[in-house]
């Protein structure tokens, strides 16, 4: 965990540079240092079917929801929410100067119990970073 969720305003895809938006915010919840790369997914969702505000054409939005396992306190939440909504922010600033744009961030964490996981990746990126790694 965390799975970063962006949820974008179709209007957005000629002007965002969508794939560089997932890259952006991968890295960014990676550098809070708390969330593991083997656990870390990030996908875009484009949402064709919306109405903001009063409906004109150009408005737009941009949401990002933060799944994330259960367990660190509520300090540590804030903060890793805090750095990646910034990140996305500073991201999408010009943007949000050139036309009307709703930016926001939820963090969810997911229940202890009822969280069910399957994954084989935390190996594969060992072994992969191993292999890169230089021998003396």
């Amino acid at each position: 965990m965390p799975h970063v969720v962006i949820e974008y305003s179709a209007n957005l895809r000629p002007t965002v540079q969508i794939q560089a938006l997932v890259d952006h915010l991968h890295a960014s919840a990676l550098a809070t240092g708390i969330f593991p790369l083997g656990g870390l997914r990030t996908r875009a969702e484009e949402r064709t079917v919306y109405r903001i505000a009063d409906g004109h054409p150009d408005n737009a939005f941009v949401h990002v929801t933060l799944w994330v396992g259960h367990g660190r306190d509520e300090q540590t939440r804030l903060r890793a929410s805090q750095q990646v909504f910034d990140d996305l922010v500073a991201f999408l600033k010009p943007e949000f100067e050139r036309r009307p744009l709703g930016i926001s961030l939820n963090l969810q964490e997911l229940d202890a119990v009822l969280n069910f996981k399957h994954n084989n990746l935390h190996d594969y990126v060992k072994q992969r970073a191993a292999a890169l790694t230089p021998v003396s």
